[in-house]
């Protein structure tokens, strides 16, 4: 059993390598730059990059040297825009993205702000004839902290330009966005307590420490979704032992019917219809806010209801096949009571299946919390990520990702762990 648990966390190890990769890719790649999302229209060069720093969107992907700065505006083929700042002398044309300039034009750009003491690189893609500060340029050329412009001009034959670039000197050629986002899960320091998790910073918007959100919404989460949780669990083996032991007769089949009836009803109709006829028509609950366990009944209720259906129709039809099993016929013939028959030895060997079964029910409990919880006002895990998606907050909906992917990765390595407490004939190498 420790050899296989073992070996499990180092698989689980791996699949949060994945989890982190595929959230990278997603959230530092595709996403594009935060800061234009935050920071809004028009933003100072010097905003950009504090903004930029703090979040590390500056630094290389992987490793790298440099790590990109605002201290003199960039061009990019994709957008065909001038950057700011730049003096044009002539009149360049601007084609298919690329920035023309013939013999005897020039674009100055001035210094955002100054960077002390900071030696920078400039780049620029193009080609023919191009002249920096009046030198011929070759790719790349390093830039003194005291320059206050760079001067791109085009020799004989003209020049054609599709970007230019300013970096500054990266303190690690592997301090990387890469690295951060790793630094975030687990990261190592020489001081007390000497190694932390889930250090995921500030949010974009509210610049509040995102693990003090988790630690927040953690609580109303776990107190909305474990009732759901067990309770869906209980009533449905209960309603589906009842029906296998009346198998085919009226209660057998009104159970069906419920169960069925009950999984064609989509969550957000209960969820209006309850909050309308039980908060607010006979004002049984209270339909919004967070203030104690009554809160929790109406949301706890509906949860339970809506999984409900599903759950039965899955536990009657394993118990079903197990009926005609040779060890349910010898223990009734020896005199087994009905009550110890189902509860002891049905509900024994069909313990694999229920395992799988409730593992498989906690992802979508965490998707149904967030309807809950926004319709409800708890302020849980599921509020905060969909407050997360309205704000645009890229930092916040990361960690989010990144818990719920550790807490699957968990609940498999309980559950195979389960089947070995379940059935003795597994043996866990």
């Amino acid at each position: 059993m420790t050899w296989y648990i073992t070996k499990r966390i180092g698989y689980c190890i791996f699949i949060i390598a994945g989890v982190v990769m595929l959230t990278f890719l997603l959230f530092n790649v595709a996403a594009g730059d935060p800061a234009a999302a935050v920071l809004g229209k028009n933003p100072s060069p010097q905003e950009i990059e504090d903004l930029r720093r703090e979040l590390g969107s500056d630094l290389p992907l992987f490793a790298g040297k440099w790590r990109s700065s605002e201290a003199f505006s960039p061009y990019s083929a994709a957008t065909g825009n001038l950057p700011g700042g730049a003096a044009i002398s002539g009149t360049p044309e601007v084609k298919n993205g690329k920035m023309i300039l013939k013999s005897g034009e020039s674009c100055t750009l001035t210094r955002n702000f100054d960077t002390p003491g900071e030696y920078g690189l400039f780049t620029i893609d193009g080609g023919g004839n191009i002249l920096v500060n009046g030198e011929e340029f070759t790719g790349e050329t390093i830039i003194a902290p005291e320059t206050g412009s760079i001067t791109i001009a085009s020799g004989s034959g003209g020049a054609e330009i599709s970007g230019f670039s300013f970096s500054r000197p990266n303190e690690s050629v592997w301090n990387s966005q890469f690295i951060r986002t790793l630094n975030e899960i687990c990261s190592f320091s020489s001081e007390p307590p000497y190694v932390s998790f889930l250090n995921f910073g500030k949010t974009l918007i509210t610049r509040e420490p995102i693990g003090d959100i988790l630690r927040r919404g953690v609580w109303p989460s776990l107190l909305l979704m474990i009732p759901i949780f067990l309770g869906e669990l209980v009533l449905g083996i209960i309603l589906a032992l009842l029906a296998t032991a009346a198998k085919d007769t009226f209660i057998d089949r009104l159970i069906l019917a419920g169960s069925i009836s009950l999984m064609s009803i989509s969550y957000l109709v209960v969820i209006i219809f309850a909050q309308w006829s039980l908060g607010y028509y006979y004002n049984f609950f209270p339909v919004w806010g967070w203030g104690g366990v009554e809160y929790l009944a109406l949301p706890v209720l509906i949860g339970i209801v809506c999984g409900l259906g599903g759950s039965v129709r899955f536990y009657r039809s394993v118990f079903v096949n197990e009926l005609n099993k040779e060890y349910l016929r010898t223990a009734a013939a020896k005199g087994c009571s009905p009550l110890i028959v189902y509860n002891k030895h049905l509900l024994r060997n069909a313990l694999i299946p229920i395992i799988t079964r409730a593992a498989s029910v906690l992802p979508f409990l965490f998707t149904g919390s967030l309807l809950l919880e926004s319709f409800f006002g708890i302020p849980g895990l599921g509020y905060a990520g969909l407050d997360a998606i309205y704000n645009s907050d890229l930092q916040l909906l990361k960690a989010l990702v990144i818990v719920s992917a550790l807490l699957f990765v968990l609940i498999n390595l309980i559950t195979d762990i389960a089947y070995a407490w379940a059935d003795p004939r597994i043996r866990l190498k």
